[in-house]
């Protein structure tokens, strides 16, 4: 039962500490949409996605009132579109260009619906390419430049098949390529594509969701976030030892998954549709103090990106699942600390001062939730780089049996120390030095990397 001080804490989170659901996601399939003839294939996927998601902006507005909670996004994430669009034959007709039509239909129907973006515009090639994959891959540039809330994911890795390393080198230059075609947009589409190794099928959070082939045909996952909160609880400790820091961590973990999961609960409720899953991911904001980075400094680094930087942010991304794990029995997705850089004022501040490097931030996604995320790079930087970030990052996520995932964005006419400035919950990115010594060789070998030997668990 809630007292008074619990309900006089939670608006202080809410009104000081800005507390929020980041996102409510519809997750919808596609599958019962194939059909022969890509037209009537995409009339599908636009009339089964408006008619499920009719009232989910609604349903989201309606709990922010009831319940006095910001609710950021309310968004929605689809079956890959590759497994849909091969099934059509759309790969037969104009292989480059004939996913753009589903892309097309994707937008039409996230602005029918209201949703801030819809995901989805994927393709899972950890092991290889299927029907329907290459098209999709290389349509993406294209379909992110004439689309306003679509994004794309690609899965080139996993713990289980190794690393498709052919899908590493092209997606290096599908992301430049796409920076390029939005260019006079701050180079927008490539922050629109996550490329994952072990990525989930319950994911809330973009640019990275998709509907996972095993999830019901209509589900409800919510995405909390609250680095704001934790920091203010840190900093009222500041002479606790690590044990007491960490146990304060979970406290407040707890809290907060406590309120997404009776918003998720609610919210799958009104729209008669299952609810799935809570994802606690501590994910930072431009706004002042919504930063993971100034949750590590509260523990006592002078700058994030400091010796210890490592060591903290693993006691963080603990803390906060074991407290979110106690909160909810469906707790999935991501769930522990996102490093964005352009999105979190202390990891901006971080760079600039040059105290966070590349490397670092390789070195910490190691421990964190997902990867390297929003970072910016000059404009220059060639795609066989940009493949072999991507390559390093997935590496890391398949020895440790991690989700790992890259968003990278090169500046196109920007180079180091210059900013790339998005706005909005997308922040401001400095761009960052890159090691200019060329892996061009290693990525042209194509093949896969094998499984590590703990992949076999059997």
């Amino acid at each position: 039962m809630l007292n008074n001080s619990d309900i006089l804490e939670t608006i202080k989170m809410i009104q000081e500490e800005s507390l929020d659901i980041r996102t409510i996601t519809m997750g919808i399939s596609l599958l019962d949409c194939i059909d022969p003839n890509i037209d009537k294939a995409c009339e599908k996927v636009y009339d089964k996605i408006t008619r499920a998601a009719e009232n989910h902006v609604k349903t989201g507005e309606a709990l922010e009132k009831r319940y006095g909670i910001p609710i950021i996004n309310k968004r929605i994430s689809v079956t890959p579109i590759a497994a849909i669009s091969a099934a059509v034959g759309a790969n037969s007709v104009r292989p480059k260009s004939a996913p753009v039509k589903f892309a097309l239909a994707l937008d039409r129907a996230a602005k029918t619906t209201g949703v801030n973006y819809i995901g989805g515009y994927s393709a899972l090639v950890h092991k290889g390419f299927s029907a329907g994959d290459e098209a999709l891959i290389k349509s993406i540039p294209e379909a992110l430049s004439q689309t306003e809330r679509v994004c794309s994911s690609v899965n080139i890795g996993s713990t289980h098949a190794g690393i498709n390393m052919d899908a590493v080198r092209l997606m290096g230059e599908i992301i430049l390529e796409a920076s390029k075609k939005t260019a006079n947009n701050f180079c927008f589409g490539a922050a629109k594509i996550v490329v994952f190794c072990n990525a989930v099928e319950d994911n809330p959070f973009m640019a990275g969701a998709f509907h996972g082939f095993g999830e019901p045909d209509v589900v409800i996952n919510v995405g909390v976030s609250g680095p704001g909160v934790v920091r203010a609880a840190v900093a009222k400790m500041p002479d606790a030892s690590i044990d007491e820091i960490a146990e304060q961590i979970k406290r407040t973990a707890f809290k907060i998954t406590r309120m997404g999961q009776l918003v998720g609960a609610e919210a799958a409720k009104m729209l008669n549709v299952p609810f799935g899953i809570v994802d606690l991911s501590l994910a930072p904001t431009p706004a002042v103090g919504d930063s993971v980075a100034y949750i590590l400094e509260e523990m006592g680094l002078e700058k994030c990106g400091a010796y210890g930087t490592t060591a903290a942010l693993a006691l963080l991304n603990d803390a906060v699942k074991k407290g979110g794990v106690m909160a909810s029995s469906h707790v999935g997705g991501l769930s522990g600390a996102f490093i964005p850089v352009s999105e979190d004022a202390g990891m901006i501040s971080a760079v600039k001062s040059g105290a966070l490097t590349l490397e670092k931030l390789e070195a910490m996604t190691a421990v964190c939730s997902v990867g390297l995320d929003m970072v910016v790079v000059p404009g220059d930087t060639p795609a066989e780089i940009i493949s072999a970030i991507i390559a390093d990052e997935a590496a890391i996520g398949m020895v440790n049996n991690k989700t790992t995932a890259v968003r990278i964005i090169p500046a196109i006419g920007r180079r180091e120390g210059d900013v790339l400035d998005f706005g909005g919950l997308f922040g401001s990115g400095p761009v960052m030095a890159v090691n200019k010594f060329s892996p061009a060789k290693f990525i042209s070998r194509g093949g896969r990397i094998p499984a590590p030997l703990q992949s076999l668990k059997n």
